[in-house]
């Protein structure tokens, strides 16, 4: 309609912690920027997508920070880190290596919306195997899985390209697979068919 200012969508969520909760301050903000007729779209990756005014962009994405709350861009974009809930506790189920591992990644452009998860220990709550990228902490190590694949008849579980990665050799590996992906991929190229289409073997071998 002629006169109706343009929208943006982002996605925000309350950051890693033990569990996807949101405070009373943070849903009092959010509904700062509703209309009566808005609504608050729950993603399956712990994220809510918010549609605000574009000139009330950084007015917004500042209130939102002074909340607590996380803002992502919505597209081709690394996705924030989905995670378990820490049920063992931070350290123990490595909750500062999740944290880290979100701010070097989440936001990075890419050839396709891409979704990383992350589980403190083998039972897998945050479902790393069916993402496109996968990190499962065991005992003092970290495993790294790529190009799961969740929906779909021919929904599979990641490759696992690594094991007993220390927190660093870990950080290192996401940054050069993004990296490789980004430079690789094809536009909208979803990151289970670059594997296929690189090649596994190849692809590890970038990643030594």
């Amino acid at each position: 309609m002629e006169g109706t200012e343009k929208t943006i969508k982002l996605a925000v969520n309350g950051g890693i912690s033990f569990g996807a909760k949101l405070n009373a301050r943070q849903l009092l903000v959010l509904a700062k920027y509703l209309e009566d007729d808005q609504e608050l779209e729950l993603t399956t990756f712990q994220q809510l997508y918010i549609e605000i005014p574009e000139s009330r962009k950084d007015e917004a994405i500042a209130e939102f920070a002074q909340a607590g709350l996380s803002c992502y861009p919505v597209g081709s974009f690394v996705k924030s880190l989905r995670t378990c809930n820490f049920c063992k506790g931070a350290e123990e189920e490595g909750m500062p290596v999740a944290i880290e591992l979100n701010k070097r990644i989440a936001g990075k452009p890419v050839p396709f919306t891409l979704k990383p998860a992350y589980t403190g220990c083998p039972v897998g709550c945050g479902e790393p195997l069916i993402n496109d990228i996968g990190i499962m902490k065991v005992n003092e190590c970290y495993n790294l899985y790529a190009g799961g694949k969740s929906k779909g008849q021919d929904a599979a579980a990641g490759t696992l390209l690594f094991e007993q990665l220390t927190p660093d050799e870990l950080y290192q590996k996401v940054d050069r697979l993004i990296e490789i992906y980004s430079e690789q991929g094809k536009k909208r190229e979803q990151m289970h068919k670059f594997i296929n289409r690189f090649g596994k073997e190849e692809l590890v071998g970038l990643l030594k």
